[in-house]
């Protein structure tokens, strides 16, 4: 291991030359109190103002109040960019700036030998070392033989560069990863004048954190630029190719909470969102309850049954009622998910799946509620679930989700994950007016009303309360199939179950027919995704395709019903790969409902997936003799 503070001599880089990347993949890391999160989000905006394609990826904490120090409290920010397509938040970091011993400890699996890995010493005492698990200083044992090490003392020198400022030492200290951030932006050649920009903004009305941290930052950027650091490369990526457009950084969440209000507004419908509280799926609360100026309403609930029973009320007065949760959350709304089947009445439920069973991993990402969403009630309720592919798509989706509810008087559970509600892209942000709208018609009409009478699509009509001439009656009791008067008759709750069934069926007429990302029905392979795998399938299949390889990849967006012509597509591959984060979940769905020779590849480890793992699982398959 190479430990560097300060070397005579001039390097390339020094010389003015910087090594051209195509991409990168920077993670910064430290404990919760460092403000990691902080600066991957300045870092992105910096990276966005270059004119870079990115994609990030925050990996938070599970503990809210883990001792500082510890492997536990380790908070870190992914962002992989590039003059490229980015489609994925990289496989292995580039470059890994560890704020403490507990970062590097995390961490360090996921290095490749040659990673630049820059430390700061300054936490590196004999404590912090025994914290965060270490047995020996890493420094001098040579487990960091194989990488790249830049070790400073950012601590010192960020104490040394706000000395002046009038802040505490603890609140100097607080400033060091302003100054990570700017050794950073050296590297890669960023602007500060934006991030200047911002901390005024932000934090004007605290003048002395303000200069502090601008200082900071300016002082890790000029040791870049002045220090002789040989173990410190500086680089050049290029901008990327992008249509031309107006453009924002956006998370799953933040798309899910547009797309919802979009949907809303094109059906003519105010928008009633009822939640309660839980890791991953909160922050589309956070965003809706900003938005109440746009005909939302929002309300937090004092548990997942008050919620999702409020969101049902709220479709029944004639207001799209959505509720949200993660997985245990879900599991508590399945009797009121039931109720709203049996009345009904359209509903959207977001569900952001994060690694279970019970309390599991509530920051980590999993796919692993898909058959919950299909089978998770009591008796045969079925409804329809969509999945969304990425941060961006979590528009697309959340808005077909309502035009699906209130067009078939449905719920409609929309799969999103713990990495699609944190991860951000860029979002061209699309023209409103040119989306097609679905107005929503509500029966004013009473000659000839029935509440459960049908149209040709088994749909009953939606009828607002005090409607004159239109009082009807509506329960979790079975209903006699046209008046919806209680019925205990056996024939009757076999008619009802069957319309229920088929109506959701029949929403496969409804929605497009399936067709591949990538290929051709005649390849020999097709990897079947649904969810947030679409990036690292994407990236994989195009690897493959560009070596010549007969390989499809097909992405999964209804879920159910299928799409219609699914079955006669699969049935032309040789062999199909289904990669899940869960243990086969899809996989189980279509080999039972196609008999097709799907295998699957699974990972739960609360990660996504690395392209690496895929070609890996591409290789296997091609070993393998037909």
């Amino acid at each position: 291991m190479a430990v560097v503070d300060k070397v005579e001599g001039e390097t390339g880089e020094e010389a003015g030359l910087r090594q051209p990347l195509e991409t990168a993949v920077v993670r910064f890391a430290g404990d919760s109190g460092d403000g990691v999160q902080l600066t991957g989000s300045l870092f992105t905006l910096s990276t966005a103002l270059a004119h870079h394609d990115l994609a990030t990826f925050p990996d938070f904490p599970a503990e809210i109040r883990a001792p500082a120090g510890t492997t536990y409290g380790v908070s870190a920010f992914q962002i992989h960019f590039g003059g490229r397509e980015i489609r994925t938040i990289g496989d292995r970091p580039d470059v890994l700036v560890a704020l403490n011993p507990a970062a590097l400890k995390v961490n360090l699996g996921d290095l490749r030998p040659g990673t630049v890995v820059i430390l700061d010493v300054g936490s590196f005492t004999e404590r912090n070392l025994r914290k965060a698990g270490f047995t020996e200083d890493p420094r001098e044992d040579g487990s960091l033989d194989p990488f790249r090490v830049v070790a400073l003392d950012i601590s010192g020198l960020t104490r040394r560069a706000v000395a002046d400022t009038g802040l505490t030492s603890r609140e100097q200290l607080r400033c060091k990863n302003f100054f990570a951030l700017g050794l950073v932006f050296w590297m890669f050649d960023r602007e500060l004048g934006p991030v200047i920009e911002w901390t005024r903004q932000k934090f004007g009305r605290k003048p002395a954190l303000c200069e502090a941290n601008i200082a900071a930052l300016k002082a890790g950027h000029a040791l870049g630029e002045t220090a002789e650091l040989p173990q410190l490369p500086a680089f050049q990526v290029p901008p990327a190719s992008i249509a031309p457009g107006l453009y924002r950084a956006v998370t799953g969440s933040e798309a899910l909470a547009f797309g919802l209000l979009d949907g809303a507004r094109k059906a003519g419908l105010q928008l009633t969102f009822c939640s309660y509280p839980i890791t991953p799926a909160s922050p589309l609360l956070h965003v809706l309850a900003r938005l109440r100026g746009y005909g939302v309403t929002t309300f937090q609930a004092e548990d997942e049954i008050a919620a999702v029973c409020a969101a049902i009320g709220a479709s029944y007065a004639g207001a799209l009622g959505v509720t949200s949760s993660s997985g245990p959350g879900i599991s508590l709304k399945s009797e009121a998910i039931g109720l709203a089947v049996m009345t009904e009445l359209p509903l959207v439920i977001v569900n952001t799946q994060r690694a279970g069973p019970s309390t599991g991993m509530p920051t980590k990402t999993e796919q692993s509620d898909l058959l919950q969403a299909l089978y998770g009630r009591n008796g045969d309720a079925p409804i329809v679930v969509l999945a969304a592919a990425s941060p961006a798509d979590c528009f697309t989706m959340a808005r077909e989700a309502v035009r699906i509810a209130v067009g078939h008087m449905t719920p409609v559970m929309l799969l999103s994950d713990g990495f699609l509600a944190n991860a951000a892209e860029p979002w061209k942000i699309p023209d409103l007016d040119t989306l097609p709208a679905f107005p929503v018609r509500f029966r004013t009409d009473p000659e000839g009303f029935a509440p459960y009478a049908r149209d040709e699509r088994l749909v009953r009509p939606w009828v607002r309360p005090g409607t004159p001439g239109l009082q009807h009656r509506i329960g979790g009791l079975e209903k006699q199939h046209e008046t919806g008067e209680v019925s205990y008759d056996p024939e009757n709750h076999q008619r009802m179950t069957d319309l229920r069934w088929n109506k959701v069926l029949a929403v496969a007429e409804d929605i497009p027919e399936q067709t591949l990302e990538q290929g051709d029905p005649g390849d020999r392979v097709c990897v079947v995704g649904w969810g947030s795998t679409y990036g690292p399938i994407s990236r994989a299949v195009t690897t493959r395709r560009r070596r010549g390889e007969k390989v499809a990849h097909l992405h999964l967006r209804h879920l159910w019903p299928l799409p219609r012509n699914l079955g006669r597509l699969l049935s032309g591959f040789e062999k199909i790969l289904v990669p899940e984060m869960n243990k086969g979940q899809l996989v189980h769905l279509l080999r039972s409902q196609y008999l097709v020779p799907a295998m699957g590849l699974s990972k739960v480890s609360g990660r996504p997936f690395a392209v690496a793992e895929l070609e890996q699982a591409l290789d296997r398959l091609s070993e393998e003799r037909p």
